[in-house]
């Protein structure tokens, strides 16, 4: 990626954050960009995502009704977090996220930053996962101006778990490489391993009220939806 390419990405990425739309039409609007200025990636993420949905990749995850998988996992100030612990004093969103890397990821975040209030006048709570180490936790919680918690889901333990963790693939891994994005760096392996972001919506007796589970990383659950789903849930 060149200079100017990468100049011209990063602008769209601060307008599409900071854009006054719903979630989807910010992250649409980011995916244009891609498209516009890095045409090979764009084309590496169709194939990755059509090769997920042929094989139905996160179909298997709780779903509504279910018990939701208890987990420990550490906070970016390493404070140990457990599911219990989220769901005593009310009904949350558990969001995984690929990591701090991924500009849709952030973008997200960002977005249910911004109704943080929302979120907690009706008694609920979000918590990000990543399967990056502390450092890097810490700071997509920065970038995303979150006051959410951003757990570190080492070697994707809690994501495999669930049945969202997929490999990347060749091409991806060789053009994020080329832009300097070597996740390995990131999470302490070298499986080139994420999560099909996702979010589940959990009651306080701990069962799935909700759920999005989409194989396309461009495609997250709507803001408003998860909303509702919390006060449903509560």
């Amino acid at each position: 990626m060149n200079q100017a390419a990468l100049s011209a990405l990063h602008a769209a990425f601060t307008k599409c954050q900071e854009m006054d739309a719903p979630l989807q039409e910010r992250l649409d609007a980011y995916s244009s960009a891609v498209r516009s200025y890095i045409p090979d990636y764009a084309d590496a993420v169709e194939r990755l995502a059509k090769r997920l949905t042929v094989h139905n990749a996160g179909e298997n995850a709780p779903r509504p009704g279910d018990t939701m998988p208890w987990f420990a996992l550490p906070d970016e100030s390493g404070r140990l977090v457990t599911l219990d612990s989220i769901l005593r004093d009310g009904p949350a969103a558990i969001t995984f996220h690929r990591g701090h890397w991924c500009p849709w990821c952030r973008i997200s975040l960002h977005a249910l930053a911004q109704v943080h209030d929302k979120v907690a006048d009706l008694g609920g709570h979000v918590v990000a996962l990543v399967p990056e180490r502390q450092k890097f936790a810490a700071e997509l919680k920065s970038q995303a101006q979150s006051p959410f918690p951003v757990l570190t889901d080492i070697d994707n333990g809690y994501a495999l778990s669930l049945n969202l963790s997929i490999w990347v693939g060749p091409d991806l891994e060789q053009l994020l490489s080329s832009y300097g994005l070597f996740l390995p760096d990131y999470q302490g392996n070298d499986a080139w391993m994420v999560p099909i972001p996702a979010t589940f919506v959990v009651a306080r007796d701990g069962r799935v009220r909700a759920r999005f589970v989409d194989p396309d990383f461009r495609r997250r659950m709507a803001v408003d939806d998860l909303l509702n789903a919390l006060e449903k849930a509560g």
